[in-house]
Parts: structure tokens; sequence; C-alpha cells
């Protein structure tokens, strides 16, 4: 069995991207390492977890010995690195622990990767998945390519960016084989319910104001995690190491008319009066270094790999509105903090 490192692979984009490798390449041992922070949560592979080519691997990617140690250990041919911290909001109230997992956590994997198959880089990879934020933003036209400049403006997306340099320098210094994606934001099931549209199910549930920043008119791409996944899945078996691709969904939506599309959608789906959700939206002090628009030009991926998303974002926001409803346990988990005694209750295999 080729031996797959997956890191993050408890967190919202992570789980998804475990479970679609699982499922799909049985003859793929996959190991799964997460420190199983606030974001990291086993519950979200629960229906996977009994695979015989599943591994559970605890541990923190700032813990340099503990790195090396399961490198030499298990000697895994091929990482696809996802672990990182992701919460713009976070990022501004403490940017050195972003420092600490996505530059210095990157670059113990980075390191333990090298010293293991320096001598031998063949059918090995180091696939590090980043996010479009690094570009920093744009006007009302134009579209993120991949040789569009760096322009990081919060700690979180200058520490992808770093991230990102790494990567590429031990490409070019070490031979390293390497490959980078940047994708637009991500929506789906089992995601963390700090950001806009888990965040916003929740709030209407139960009556909670939805706050919207500034004046709403913030414009992101959005994508279905689940394509992502399948995103991810063409790029590691398909593409030619050393190349970028930006991952997008086609798909432009301002914040707030975002908000009143899956307000809509839960008013239909409550059973409330059509505006009732609505009613909830407070506008907030806008903050800090908040970019105005991402915009995703994915036609590289499209033209090289055959790659577009599966459905509408219309679509996808129906499904994701319609696993939260049906798993209203797992979000109450997560708002109360109950899932973190998951692992403890869990005879999963762990290092």
């Amino acid at each position: 069995m080729k031996k797959i490192l997956i890191t993050g692979g408890a967190g919202f984009i992570g789980s998804h991207v475990v479970r679609h490798f699982l499922n799909k390449y049985p003859n793929y041992h996959i190991f799964n390492l997460d420190a199983l922070t606030y974001a990291g949560n086993l519950e979200n592979l629960s229906d996977v977890e009994h695979l015989a080519n599943y591994t559970f691997l605890k541990g923190d990617i700032t813990d340099e010995h503990y790195i090396n140690a399961l490198f030499s250990e298990y000697q895994f041919e091929k990482v696809i690195h996802l672990a990182a911290e992701s919460h713009v909001d976070r990022s501004i109230e403490n940017p050195l622990a972003f420092v600490k997992t996505n530059v210095i956590g990157t670059l113990h994997l980075l390191n333990a990767f090298k010293n293991l198959w320096k001598d031998n880089w063949n059918d090995t990879l180091f696939y590090h998945i980043s996010t479009d934020e690094v570009y920093g933003t744009l006007g009302a036209e134009g579209l993120f390519t991949e040789t569009t400049s760096y322009d990081p403006n919060s700690p979180y997306s200058a520490s992808k960016a770093s991230s990102d340099h790494f990567v590429r320098a031990y490409g070019e210094t070490y031979g390293m084989p390497f490959i980078i994606t940047n994708c637009s934001n991500n929506y789906g099931p089992n995601q963390f319910p700090e950001k806009l549209i888990p965040l916003f199910i929740h709030n209407i549930i139960n009556n909670k104001s939805l706050p919207v920043y500034g004046d709403g008119k913030y414009t992101r791409d959005w994508l279905f995690v689940e394509d992502h996944a399948k995103a991810i899945d063409l790029v590691f078996h398909e593409a030619k190491v050393k190349k970028t691709y930006n991952i997008g969904g086609f798909n432009e939506w301002q914040n707030i008319e975002l908000i009143h599309l899956l307000c809509k959608i839960m008013d239909k789906k409550l059973n409330r009066a059509e505006g009732t959700s609505a009613g909830l939206i407070t506008y907030v002090k806008d903050r800090p270094g908040h970019d105005l628009r991402y915009a995703i030009d994915a036609s590289k991926i499209n033209a090289e790999l055959n790659w577009e998303p599966s459905v509408t974002f219309e679509q996808g926001l129906e499904k994701t509105i319609d696993w939260y409803l049906e798993n209203q346990g797992w979000l109450q988990h997560i708002i109360s903090g109950e899932y973190a005694n998951y692992y403890d209750r869990s005879a999963l295999k762990t290092k």
C-alpha cells in the first residue's frame, strides 16, 4: 500500500479529503495527522474510522521532534498538507499562533519529508493546500490567476503566503516534487460554525442576530467542499509537479446577497414566514484589513485537468442547509465543546 499522510484530516476540508481517498482508493493507506484543536473533530470521520486502510495519528505539526519521528517510522511517500489555522478574525487577535502553525509547522513537515527522501525523489510528492487570500484583494473587475502577485492583507493570508513561498523554495533548492493549489471559500457539511454559512444557519435556527461586517458588499467566490476534494484528487494524481492551480467555483456572491438567499431558504425549510430570518440581520463594525473581493480564475485546472464544479451554488447551499438541519446534534456538540470528548471515547488507532 502507498502510505499517504494527510495533515489536518479531522478538520472541515481535510475530513472530506480523507473520506474521499479512503473510499475511492482502498489500495492506499491513509494516515490522518491532526492535533484536534478547536476545529478538529473526529466525529467528522465516524463513518470511515473502522476501515483497515485508515490510521489516525494525534499530533501537532509544530512539534519538530514528533514530526521527524513520525516520518522516520512510517516512511510516508506522499503528503497532502491541509493543517492550518484558517480564520481571519482569530489571526487578527493572535497572529503568532498563525505563524507557528502555518509557517513553522509547514517547515517541520518540509524538513522531515526532505530528510527522508532527498536521495530518491521518485514517486514522492508534497502537495500543499493554500488559499486565494494570499493574492490580496480585487477591485470590481479582474480575477486571480496562478501568476497574480502575492499581496496578503491579514495575518492569516500572510502566514499562508509565507508557507507557499517555503514550499516553492524547497522545490527549487532541494528538488522536492511539490504542487500548490489555492482555493476559494469552501462551504458544506461539517464546517466549524465560526464561518459565515454554518454560523448563520445556527443563528437562524436559534433566532439569534446575523452579524454582517460593514455594508455587506464584500464579494467571495464559493466552492462546495466535496468539489474541492475531487479537485484535490485530480491534481494529486494527474498534475505535473512544481505547478500551481487555482481552484474556484466560478461563482461570486456579495455577502449580503448570499445571506438573503440563505435566509430565504431557511424560512422555507423551517416553515417560517418569508422575511423572518432576514429580520435578524444586524450590521456591525467592519474588521481591520477586510479584503473587498476575491475571485478565482480556474480556467487552468479546467483546461489541463478537465475539472469543474459539479453543483451550482444554489444546489450546494441547499445540500448544506439540509445537512445542518438533519445533524443539529453535531452542531450542538461543536457549540458546547462536547465533541472534544469523542476522541477520548473512541477506540481509534492512535500514535
